[in-house]
């Protein structure tokens, strides 16, 4: 069977069903087979898992993961591309598009729906630029029953999330998903291997559920609203930063100060150098005197 995912096969499938990319809609189509097989290798995916997939293009790596999980439930909101799915995937009886917005769907029903609740659950998806933090911060914040996800994204972003402290990338993004996940780059992808070719390369990255948070805090609302605060303005100290970014902050900067030291945090410090831990107990000194300012 001939892989979609190959210049020529691609351009005949596009013309046979008329189609033009959307640039509104991040549509950027892989043309590489061997990408998506090690896309696939990377997920660990098996005839024991369900894929969940956000934008399946006209099916490229769809069909990968449904040669290779149990199931695939498949997200897309360009209503030109079903006629063109149900083409190109027809070989395949274990494949589900849902024509739904994934940021708006009730996902947690479709899931429920379309698997059993004993299927282990991946996400693997190449995904639009443009919607790639809130799908991932979506399937953590709302503790989706997805343990492991995979996905292709802007080579930045994937530096952001995996970045350590003292690194120009590490920030309040890097922070938000190491909380919930570990997360590492697998694979750079060049941009020579889409079509159209988008203007940046893209990277691959597996982030892996921990059992739990990273580290305990207080408030999970607040420790975040914390951690973005900390990065309002990189150049800025910590308690600079704090003390502009919290509401009451400048009012009460000598308790800035005695919450910053009483964890062995020095105010000078920048946040970018602050670990996970480190900001975890400094948001549990902090939110007792700043919780009814959330």
């Amino acid at each position: 069977m001939k892989d979609i995912a190959t210049p020529i096969r691609t351009k005949e499938i596009l013309q046979k069903h008329g189609f033009s990319f959307k640039k509104s809609l991040g549509q950027n189509f892989l043309i590489d087979p061997n990408i998506l097989r090690n896309i696939t290798e990377a997920a660990g995916l098996t005839k024991e898992f369900g894929a969940v997939e956000v934008g399946p293009g006209i099916g490229a790596l769809t069909e990968h993961l449904a040669r290779s999980a149990k199931k695939v439930v498949s997200f897309e909101i360009d209503q030109r591309l079903v006629p063109i799915l149900e083409d190109t995937l027809s070989p395949y009886d274990n494949v589900e598009i849902i024509l739904q917005d994934f940021l708006k769907a009730d996902v947690e029903s479709v899931l429920r729906e379309q698997f059993s609740p004993d299927d282990p659950l991946m996400l693997v998806a190449n995904l639009p630029y443009y919607i790639t933090t809130p799908i991932i911060m979506r399937v953590l914040l709302e503790r989706l029953p997805i343990d492991r996800i995979v996905v292709m994204l802007q080579k930045e972003v994937a530096d952001r999330i995996s970045a350590k402290p003292g690194t120009k990338e590490y920030g309040s993004l890097s922070i938000a998903i190491q909380y919930y996940t570990e997360a590492e780059t697998v694979m750079i992808v060049p941009k020579t291997v889409f079509m159209p070719q988008p203007n940046v390369d893209s990277a691959v990255i597996r982030l892996t559920k921990r059992k739990e948070p990273i580290a305990r805090v207080e408030d999970e609302d607040f420790f975040f609203t914390v951690t973005r605060a900390s990065f309002a303005q990189r150049r800025k100290t910590i308690l600079n930063n704090l003390s502009s970014q919290l509401v009451e902050g400048k009012n009460k900067k000598d308790l800035l100060v005695q919450c910053l030291e009483s964890v062995g945090v020095d105010p000078t410090r920048r946040g970018e150098t602050l670990s996970i831990e480190e900001f975890a107990e400094l948001s549990n000194a902090l939110y007792p005197h700043f919780k009814e300012n959330i």
